[in-house]
């Protein structure tokens, strides 16, 4: 597939994904203003919440894979019947997200920050938590319209779905127009309705699309559709677990610190996520891209344009990097506090981290972009297995050490350049090797083959 086809396929999802950054970094701008406490509140609540959702996500998600690569070899029937099981398994997670809320509480009363912070994140997990069911709906449609190339559908609904969630913010958030003042719990509520929005209007279209009423798979077919996306998707949705666990309980370390470096250390990474946000996407389309080249039996392809997009989406991340640094003053002030020895503090530190921040991309770019491809590929188990090892086998110990004998936050945000560059060369290698090739989600061989 040339670099042009690519673009087309991806930049609507880089784009989509860049505005759910944009509306999270305003979340935590409007949180900012209520409160610090519930700027420090918002990154632990969201990252817990992530943990749960997460792995549900992927594994919904995962439904798209599956859909792609029917769509690949033609077989319209089959990707339609992806789209419904994956629609089932948002509603069962749905509601087992729900029964976790005890779960997760227990974790953030653990965490034990101070009473204060842990109001407002137990608020916003409660809210997230119940209404992920939404979350899950809108995963599955998009998946499906994304599997078929339907890209720019996937980008419009999620601009009409996040502008409700910014327009409710301030609403909720600050009590405005005559809406109760929730504080964080406002921010969330905000986002499950927005979320509800999404999921609405794809499923208008979804039942709308060519080929909606011809006859779709039976009962039977779902049913083993399902046990299938399982089997693939559940090591997804633990390498997403693994994946936000691992950088969560960086977050916590890293708020013992302090709780100025903690507030600077969080508004950062609220920037990175703006960074990271459209590399997601193109990890999302080099899925996309790999699965359906692998759908239509041509591995050659699968390898050259997976490669291709991490280059392009490397290229992208370069670019962005660049413009976040020379804007770092300006945009560190949105976070800052008022008093001028408090903000100078925080624009010295938080300039600090922002270097930091551009070296770990460059990596941190290629290996979520090959995961994804890999992801496509059917390769899920190795993903797992891998950052299974870095994360927890490699980085969280240096993480420790470090936390005992120089407990600085840039020490602490060093040790993630030297994570991202281990993870990164291994799922090189890994995809170099070409062993996700053996692999078949769809057609002959691929009950032989799942297990490799």
């Amino acid at each position: 597939m040339p670099c042009r086809d690519i673009l087309k396929l991806v930049w609507p999802l880089a784009l989509g994904m860049v505005n759910n950054a944009v509306m999270q970094f305003a979340d935590r701008a409007f949180l900012s203003r209520e409160s610090m406490a519930s700027l420090e509140a918002s990154l632990p609540a969201s990252m817990l919440s992530l943990i749960v959702l997460g792995f549900f996500q992927s594994v919904v998600a995962y439904s798209g894979t599956f859909a792609a690569q029917y769509h690949g070899a033609g077989d319209e029937r089959m990707c339609r019947a992806s789209r419904v099981a994956g629609l089932w398994m948002a509603v069962l997670a749905g509601v087992a997200t729900a029964a976790l809320i005890p779960a997760g509480e227990l974790v953030l009363r653990f965490a034990a920050h101070g009473p204060e912070v842990l109001s407002r994140e137990l608020a916003y997990y409660r809210v997230v938590s119940a209404g992920g069911v939404f979350l899950l709906l809108q995963m599955a449609e998009a998946s499906y319209f994304t599997a078929r190339g339907r890209t720019r559908l996937v980008f419009a609904v999620n601009i009409v779905g996040n502008a409700v969630n910014l327009v409710l913010d301030p609403l909720l958030i600050f009590g405005w127009c005559g809406a109760p003042r929730l504080g964080m719990a406002g921010a969330a509520y905000a986002t499950v309705f927005a979320m509800f929005v999404q999921w609405a209007v794809l499923l208008l279209f979804a039942r709308r699309s060519a080929g909606a009423a011809q006859p779709g798979a039976k009962p039977g077919e779902i049913r083993r559709l399902v046990l299938r996306i399982l089997r693939f998707g559940v090591p997804s949705g633990f390498y997403s677990v693994l994946n936000v666990l691992s950088f969560t309980v960086f977050v916590f370390v890293t708020g013992r610190v302090g709780d100025v470096a903690f507030a600077v250390s969080n508004a950062c990474f609220s920037v990175n996520y703006l960074l990271l946000a459209p590399i997601e996407g193109f990890a999302l389309g080099a899925a996309t891209i790999v699965g359906q080249a692998r759908g239509r039996g041509d591995d050659a392809a699968a390898m050259r344009d997976g490669l291709r997009t991490a280059g392009l989406g490397l290229a992208f991340v370069l670019a962005l990097s660049a413009a976040v640094l020379l804007l770092r003053h300006p945009i560190l002030s949105v976070f800052a506090p008022q008093q001028a020895a408090a903000a100078a503090e925080f624009h010295s530190l938080g300039s600090c981290l922002f270097v930091l921040m551009a070296a770990w991309q460059v990596f941190d770019a290629t290996d979520v972009i090959m995961s994804g491809a890999l992801k496509g590929a059917g390769d899920t188990r190795f993903v797992l297995v891998w950052i299974l090892v870095a994360a927890f086998g490699i980085w969280l110990p240096v993480v420790w050490a470090v936390s005992v004998l120089h407990n600085t936050m840039p020490a602490l945000w060093g040790t993630q350049v030297f994570y991202v560059a281990v993870i990164c060369i291994g799922t090189l290698l890994r995809w170099r090797c070409g062993a996700w090739r053996s692999i078949r989600l769809i057609g002959g061989g691929a009950s032989s083959a799942a297990g490799r």
